[in-house]
């Protein structure tokens, strides 16, 4: 089951119809008033999400979303009118596992959600804690200390500390980075990995040393010093 929020009728009924016809249960919603009850009801394989909403936002009902234990691993495509770099990078940021930009081809949408479904489909949470010196990662409660100090990561910062410790040692591109944590390549690419490694590091404090810059390369935690 897909659900669908997005407050212009038209644009609804014609992705639902997509939808349907691509061999897809859909339901859609004009607003978070009405998707709400649907997901205490029961969790959906896929969100398409408008970030234009009247009432809650788009990036307001990811952020409930994955902060939600039921629907924390579900699937998000963020649709949208915007085309700034900025609002593409912060619902990436927030959980958001693609995003499409208005207007765009029904097949092309459909394309999209069946390579996101692909992906979730593998991805299966560990449930063991990562550590690595001082920094400790609970993959089950979501949570990160650094010398034992709690830290509050967004979505993908703690899937990106995450990949990093659970390759220990390995240098990872930020092409790979870019791969595996956020699912797929995008223009700026480089800059959004280095961002949210600069972040990272921020928030870890002193433990932040420990992620490794290979220069010409990418990153990594653990190994020889470079």
């Amino acid at each position: 089951m897909i659900y669908l929020v997005e407050d212009d009728e038209s644009i609804r009924e014609l992705i639902l119809y997509a939808l349907h016809s691509s061999g897809f249960e859909g339901r859609g919603f004009s607003s978070a008033e009405e998707l709400w009850p649907a997901i205490k009801a029961g969790t959906p394989n896929l969100v398409l999400l408008d970030i234009m909403l009247p009432g809650e936002d788009g990036l307001k009902i990811l952020s409930k979303i994955r902060q939600n234990p039921q629907m924390r691993q579900t699937p998000v495509i963020m649709l949208t009118a915007k085309a700034a770099e900025y609002d593409k990078v912060k619902g990436l940021d927030l959980g958001a596992d693609d995003y499409i930009t208005k207007p765009f081809g029904v097949m092309e949408l459909i394309s999209r959600i069946r390579a996101v479904l692909r992906r979730s489909n593998v991805q299966a949470p560990s449930e063991e804690a990562l550590v690595y010196q001082t920094i400790r990662l609970d993959p089950q409660r979501r949570t990160v200390t650094a010398s034992d100090v709690p830290v509050t990561l967004t979505f993908k910062e703690f899937e990106l500390l995450s990949y990093l410790l659970k390759n220990e040692g390995i240098v990872l591109t930020r092409e790979k980075i870019m791969e595996k944590v956020w699912g797929f390549d995008y223009e700026g690419e480089s800059r959004t990995v280095d961002m949210h490694i600069k972040s990272l590091r921020h928030k870890l404090g002193s433990s932040g040393e420990l992620i490794q810059t290979v220069r010409g390369v990418g990153y990594k935690i653990g190994g020889q010093e470079r």
